[in-house]
């Protein structure tokens, strides 16, 4: 009975009655960009599982800070929430300044998925395998421009691996976008990108681009004959992104609860699910404690790498 009577007192869930209106999704990359292919992705399943529009914003610039901050600075309501991937763990360390705290002032909701770059080259550079490349950057540094969406980026972080790996140099050409950094290698402005899957697929289908490798553990089915930079003559090399869901600070939990539940759902969606295949995604879907978790532990992996390589944005 006091039960049932503290019940009857309690205030209602904010839950029950959101959302009542459309969200919006900052995607703090540019359009075109693999974070952007996955989150308007993800944007049609989540809104046909909260039955509300997705408006995905795109705020591109600083690795995804412009748009962070601007996350950061949005009532904590569950009506805005922000896309992040690695970039997201990384400025923290790249980065002296920031207009955010990248822990306090978000709440992690859950990881979505994971991806593996490719390695692809302008059909000018006179290479066809990871092992001529290698030769061609040690012997000519000059020749070889590495395309990047900007430093701190995905794109910029597997090649600074695979250069530490392969103890090799290139000439690095920063841009704004991974929109920008892709067609600056389609136009030959560049030699080589580490893209994105979904991003480079596209452009080797239709000879543009020339594949080398891609940075997961196994060969995709998407393109099973680019072998993987692991049987390319650098046994344990993987790196991929991740991509998650944040919301502001102090967000109430009953609306993280929702969202999450939402996304599990979405993710579920054999339509959706196909599509994240199909792009080169793997889904993940996890909690946000275990999101949480995993999103400390790459701030600390990705300081000690910063710092080890003496990186920085500033």
């Amino acid at each position: 009975m006091l039960s049932a009577a503290l019940g009857l007192l309690a205030p209602p869930c904010i839950a029950q009655g959101y959302p009542s209106k459309p969200l919006r999704l900052l995607v703090p990359f540019s359009a075109g960009s693999g974070s952007d292919t996955i989150g308007r992705i993800f944007a049609g399943g989540l809104g046909d599982a909260l039955g509300q529009q997705i408006i995905v914003e795109n705020r591109a610039g600083a690795a995804g800070n412009i748009g962070a901050a601007l996350a950061a600075r949005a009532a904590a309501d569950g009506y805005t929430l922000l896309f992040v991937n690695i970039a997201h763990a990384v400025n923290v360390s790249m980065y002296r300044k920031l207009a955010y705290d990248v822990q306090r002032d978000f709440t992690p909701v859950t990881m979505i998925a994971t991806g593996p770059a490719m390695l692809v080259a302008h059909p000018s550079l006179p290479v066809t395998s990871v092992k001529a490349f290698v030769a061609l950057a040690r012997s000519r540094p000059a020749a070889v421009q590495q395309a990047s969406a900007g430093v701190g980026t995905f794109t910029f972080l597997a090649a600074e691996l695979f250069k530490r790996r392969a103890a090799i140099t290139m000439l690095h050409v920063p841009y704004r976008s991974g929109g920008e950094a892709l067609t600056s290698i389609v136009s030959g402005e560049t030699s080589v990108y580490f893209a994105p899957v979904a991003a480079a697929l596209p452009q080797v289908k239709t000879a543009r681009l020339r594949p080398l490798a891609v940075t997961s553990g196994k060969r995709l089915p998407l393109a099973p004959e680019t072998p993987t930079i692991a049987e390319s003559g650098y046994p344990g090399f993987e790196f991929g992104n991740w991509y998650g869901i944040m919301a502001p600070a102090k967000t109430p939990r009953d609306v993280i609860d929702r969202v999450h539940a939402a996304t599990i759902t979405a993710l579920k969606q054999p339509g959706i699910d196909k599509r994240l295949q199909g792009s080169g995604f793997v889904a993940i879907g996890n909690t946000p404690e275990a999101f949480a978790a995993f999103f400390r532990s790459e701030i600390e992996t990705w300081r000690k790498i910063v710092n080890e390589l003496k990186l920085s944005a500033d």
